[in-house]
C-alpha cells in the first residue's frame, strides 16, 4: 500500500498544485496559445463528469452522486490493490493512477463543487475536451490496465 499512497499522493499533489496555478494566473474563461494548431492552456470549469457527462443536472443530485461514486471506485481500487502480487508493479501503478486522479478530482469537486480542467488539445476546429493532470493519470492508468489484463496479468 506504501506504492499506492505514494504515487497517488503524488499525482494529487502535482494536480492540485497545476490547478492552483491556473486559478491564480489565468482568469475564468481565458487562454493561452503554447502550441499553436495543437495545444492551449485554458480556464474551465466542469460540473459534470468526463466530457462533462451530467453537467447540467441538479447541483446537490451531481455533486453527491459524483462524490458517492469516487468513494466507491476509490475503496474498490484499495481492495483490488492489496490482492495484487507484490511483483506486479505495472498493475499496482495503474491502480495508483487511476487512484490518485480519482482523489485529485474529489478534492475539486469538495472545495470548489466542479473541476478545474485546463490542457485544452485540438488540430484546427476540433478540440478535445479540456482535461487536467488528473484525468490524465485516470486515462493512462485506465489504459495501463487494460494492458494488464490482455497481458494476462
Amino acid at each position: 500500500m506504501i506504492y499506492l499512497f505514494a504515487v497517488g499522493g503524488m499525482i494529487i499533489l502535482l494536480d492540485q498544485v497545476t490547478k492552483l496555478l491556473i486559478l491564480h494566473f489565468l482568469p475564468l474563461f481565458s487562454a493561452r496559445e503554447i502550441i499553436p494548431g495543437f495545444f492551449n492552456l485554458v480556464h474551465v470549469r466542469n460540473t459534470g463528469a468526463a466530457f462533462s457527462i451530467l453537467a447540467g443536472a441538479s447541483s446537490v443530485w451531481r455533486q453527491g452522486l459524483f462524490v458517492g461514486l469516487t468513494i466507491v471506485v476509490v475503496g474498490i481500487l484499495l481492495f483490488a490493490y492489496g490482492k495484487l502480487r507484490p511483483d506486479d508493479r505495472w498493475t499496482r501503478t495503474a491502480y495508483a493512477l487511476i487512484t490518485g486522479g480519482a482523489l485529485g478530482n474529489l478534492v475539486d469537486r469538495l472545495r470548489l463543487g466542479e473541476v478545474v480542467d485546463f490542457l485544452d488539445c485540438y488540430v484546427g476546429a476540433y478540440h478535445w475536451p479540456a482535461f487536467n493532470l488528473a484525468d490524465s493519470a485516470i486515462s493512462v492508468g485506465a489504459l495501463m490496465l487494460v494492458i494488464s489484463v490482455l497481458r494476462g496479468k
